[in-house]
């Protein structure tokens, strides 16, 4: 870990208090100038730190900016994740998917200010525009079969919209099978990617991958999807803390519910959240719509649908639309 990133940590803990460079120098282990280089760093980076003689320095409100120690200071479940803050990348489930590859171990998180080939679902991309959301990627180790993989998904989107009223105090519900909708408009999708052991069906890795929007980009959303792109709020900045606020929660909601995945134990939620369930629909297959009304979500989080022609059946994935 960086003297920079040390060094931010120190005074999150210290918010409300200066600390003496030579007690930062010697709590770092690093020499006086060390901690005024790296003071200056993080102040082009944005932070508000205040220096004053014969007292030190102290870090002051500094607007919604996402830092590991700004994510690590709010998460309550010890032990459990790794995190990492970089700037724009490609995409958070590209590189953590690498990693895993590579032995990444469970629970390491890839948080970013913006990616430039966010991820959807059926190969769509997930626009992410840098400082408008909260996008983060956690690697996961599940032991579980591959038909499990929903569940993930799911219990995920339970722990989001829980965040969410946690944070903001917006209630969100849930379009099946991995979209959050607040007002009418969608403020988060959920893409979990999952490698498969063929010998013996399990999970080897799954990487879940989660983007929020939070604010309005200044430019507005891209033409294709102005019609049903939203934000939690009105507001074009965030304010202080609340990516890593987010993303903490996320986490530690999420986790409660992945200990005990195969209970179950997030599925009633996720069905009183459902914004489907009564409602005509269209399924949608290779851009065709057919149809129906969303009956139930079963224990496994399969859609049952009754179409139009009377035929009952279960959607294990893919996708719906509500008929206006």
């Amino acid at each position: 870990m960086s003297v920079k990133t040390r060094l931010l940590k120190v005074l999150e803990e210290s918010r409300d208090r200066y600390v003496s460079g030579v007690a930062l120098a010697k709590e770092l282990s690093v020499s006086r100038n060390a901690i005024w280089k790296a003071v200056e760093s993080l102040r082009t980076e944005g932070y508000s730190i205040s220096a004053a003689t014969n007292n030190g320095y102290r870090l002051e409100d500094s607007g919604d900016i996402l830092s590991v120690a700004g994510i690590t200071k709010h998460i309550k479940t010890g032990g459990v994740f790794l995190v990492e803050v970089r700037e724009t990348v490609t995409s958070t489930n590209t590189i953590l998917r690498d990693l895993a590859v590579k032995g990444m171990p469970e629970g390491f998180v890839l948080a970013a200010e913006g990616q430039t080939y966010g991820k959807g679902r059926h190969g769509r991309g997930f626009f992410s525009p840098a400082g408008n959301g909260a996008y983060f990627s956690l690697l996961l180790r599940p032991r579980t079969k591959a038909q499990d993989a929903s569940l993930i998904t799911s219990a995920a989107a339970v722990a989001v919209a829980n965040a969410i009223e946690q944070v903001t105090g917006i209630n969100a519900g849930i379009k099946w099978v991995n979209d959050l909708f607040a007002r009418g408009r969608k403020v988060c999708g959920i893409l979990t990617e999952a490698t498969i052991s063929m010998e013996n069906g399990m999970i080897e890795s799954a990487v879940l991958g989660i983007g929020i929007n939070i604010t309005e980009p200044q430019k507005g959303y891209p033409r294709e999807i102005e019609d049903i792109a939203g934000a939690l709020t009105s507001r074009n900045e965030g304010v202080e803390d609340e990516r890593c606020r987010l993303i903490a929660a996320t986490l530690d909601n999420f986790w409660e519910y992945y200990q005990y995945l195969l209970e179950r134990r997030f599925l009633d939620e996720y069905r009183s959240r459902s914004i489907i369930l009564g409602q005509d629909i269209f399924v949608v297959t290779s851009n065709v719509k057919r149809p129906a009304r969303a009956l139930e979500i079963d224990d496994d989080c399969g859609l049952v649908v009754r179409y139009d022609d009377g035929e009952t059946t279960t959607l294990a994935s893919g996708e719906v639309s509500i008929r206006q």
